[in-house]
């Protein structure tokens, strides 16, 4: 049994400190005799107490943010989830996926376990992302954590956030010219919204490619052509899916008259999409 008393201003002090609950701050301090730092790491411990209950919880809502780099060479997406839309319109929370995209774009890991293993400003002291995010379940009451994080690198990178965070977009083009923030935003408007599988065709995957040809040919035989028609056909049904799926063959939203292809090529000759990403919430 504590045999300190412990202030309504302690109290105070902790929950400034680590926004954990009047109570909890207070069960805290109680529990520690008064150390604010034992106190701390007893609200942390709850916190990973929380979320070892909630891993099997379901946590769709969230965040997505695309960040690209003060020089535009290099560009991250992170998706932070939790488990209502509540929490993710909270400004603390969008504020935390935030500086989770900001670490990740100042030291560029590797993959996702890499960037959780890096540490963040948080509550007055200095811990890995991984312990930020078990600290923050404990606060929130929910499961949370980074599910999804993608990188480009490119001569010039734009990043697009769309529907008030819940999709995100890089685009890395072939030059930095000097609309080229203007025309990275346009086409990463266009990958929002048609979702392409890849630039060009080259870049799909034979799998697709297998896929869709034995689609088209199964709706060529239903509708009666005979077989002997059915692989030309198939042909030109995959030709329409390049130009519908692939992102430089696509009608570009803004100016139907050309492709994003034509487009960019009418801003600077030979400018073009070398890579992107786009992340959609809970995809």
């Amino acid at each position: 049994m504590s045999t300190v008393t412990i202030s309504a201003s302690d109290v105070n002090k902790l929950r400034q400190q680590t926004g954990a609950g009047m109570m909890d701050c207070k069960k805290a301090l109680t529990e520690t005799n008064g150390d604010f730092e034992a106190a701390i790491d007893f609200l942390r411990k709850k916190g990973a107490k929380v979320a070892a209950s909630r891993q099997d919880r379901e946590s769709n809502e969230g965040v997505v943010i695309a960040r690209a780099s003060a020089d535009g060479k290099f560009g991250v997406i992170i998706e932070l989830n939790c488990e209502t839309d509540f929490v993710a319109k909270n400004a603390e929370f969008v504020a935390f996926a935030n500086q989770i995209a900001n670490t990740a774009v100042e030291n560029k890991p590797a993959s996702l376990e890499a960037l959780t293993a890096l540490s963040i400003d948080t509550d007055a002291t200095t811990i890995k992302i991984s312990d930020a995010i078990i600290d923050r379940t404990g606060k929130i009451g929910e499961k949370i954590g980074v599910s999804k994080y993608e990188v480009i690198e490119a001569e010039k990178v734009v990043a697009y956030i769309h529907g008030n965070f819940r999709l995100g977009v890089l685009v890395g083009l072939s030059a930095n010219v000097a609309t080229a923030d203007e025309a990275g935003k346009d086409v990463a408007m266009q990958i929002a919204a048609m979702s392409p599988v890849a630039i060009d065709k080259d870049g799909v995957d034979a799998t697709t490619i297998e896929r869709e040809l034995e689609i088209a040919k199964e709706q060529i035989r239903l509708e009666g052509k005979p077989e002997e028609m059915v692989e030309k056909i198939a042909a030109g049904k995959l030709n329409k899916f390049y130009k519908d799926s692939t992102l430089l063959n696509q009608e570009f939203v803004k100016d139907s008259s050309k492709t994003v292809g034509q487009f960019l090529n009418g801003i600077e000759k030979g400018l073009t999409v070398t890579a992107f990403k786009r992340v959609a919430l809970g995809a």
